[in-house]
């Protein structure tokens, strides 16, 4: 298939990409390389997939109306992931315009380029922060999730709420995948587990927020590519039990699906940091601060419909993931935590 992937020089992109031409598909790959954070690091992600023949890079804003309707015109993608975003709870804080212009404005970019250019299937990126003030653990997609507690989480909902509208309005099938805490080797910077390496090796305190009492699914990068992949082959399709009088959020009459896409086996953050530790074999300072605004304390997948639907099965226990990521660390990042770009 001829696949357009964007945020391909991102952490999810990246590996989406890297599995969808190692097994043969033509990926187009769209990014803007922002400074969120150290675009060298982008830049040596996108170099790995321009080693493949089947790759081809366009740079470019989401929200950029006319290159996004230009690149569906020119390239005929027949598929689509969309992974480019506004990453990041905290710093929707701190700047929420570039939420608003990457996540809604962007994703109406890419729903109307779909749209447009008759794709068969759009997978998008959502996110677990979506249930923001929900307590009954595990998540589950037929859940409500009318309370966010950021932004980032708010735009996100309304990614759902619009590909819902194109599924209706023109028969776009579409699916949303709420995934959760994401790690894994090429990872971003500004996540806990690259915060925490980085910190431990300089002897410096690493910060643990809610005191360490967070509880997180966190779900190993290999998994998520998977099931990424496996849902991009499963065209949504309309749920003929869908039923109005009792609508589930998850499934609708119209090409519409949502899925959780995490480990489904919470790890309480201490435990988290303990494994790390063992890894890096050193133990690290710790200053325990209070919860963060916008932070839920628990996160835990009920991925069930996942595994029904596609045959999803997280395999990836975090002792493996921490060291798999801790290897590539060590192999790529110097005693200062400076990015070596020639490694």
């Amino acid at each position: 298939m001829k696949v357009l992937v964007t945020g391909a020089a991102g952490f999810i992109g990246y590996h989406v990409a890297e599995r969808l031409l190692a097994r043969g598909d033509e990926v187009i790959g769209l990014d803007n390389l922002n400074d969120y954070y150290d675009p060298a690091l982008k830049r040596a992600r996108l170099s790995r997939l321009e080693a493949h023949d089947g790759f081809r890079f366009i740079k470019a804003d989401l929200e950029d109306a006319d290159a996004i309707a230009r690149l569906f015109a020119e390239e005929r993608p027949e598929r689509v992931v969309n992974l480019a975003a506004q990453a990041g709870v905290r710093y929707s804080l701190e700047n929420p315009r570039a939420y608003i212009d990457a996540n809604v404005v962007g994703f109406l970019n890419i729903l109307e380029g779909c749209r447009h250019g008759e794709v068969e299937h759009l997978v998008f990126a959502s996110s677990s922060s979506v249930y923001g003030a929900n307590t009954a653990l595990p998540f589950s997609v037929s859940q409500n999730v009318d309370h966010p507690l950021s932004l980032y989480a708010a735009t996100k909902k309304a990614n759902e709420l619009m590909a819902h509208t194109y599924a209706h309005l023109y028969g776009l099938p579409v699916t949303g995948l709420r995934f959760f805490t994401v790690y894994g080797p090429w990872g971003r910077p500004d996540m806990a587990l690259f915060l925490f390496t980085r910190a431990i090796l300089a002897g410096k305190p690493i910060d643990i927020f809610n005191h360490g009492r967070h509880v997180r699914d966190f779900t190993y990068i290999d998994d998520i590519v998977e099931g990424v992949v496996r849902t991009l082959d499963r065209v949504a399709a309309p749920d003929a039990d869908w039923n109005p009088e009792a609508p589930d959020p998850a499934s609708s009459s119209a090409p519409y699906r949502l899925y959780n896409i995490g480990n489904n086996r919470p790890v309480p953050l201490m435990d988290y940091i303990a494994c790390l530790e063992r890894a890096l074999g050193r133990e690290g300072k710790k200053n325990f601060l209070p919860l963060q605004p916008g932070d839920v304390p628990a996160t835990h997948a009920d991925v069930s419909a996942l595994a029904n639907d596609i045959g999803y099965q997280p395999r990836t226990p975090i002792e493996d993931g921490i060291a798999k990521f801790v290897d590539w660390y060590l192999a790529h990042y110097d005693e200062n935590g400076a990015f070596k770009s020639n490694a």
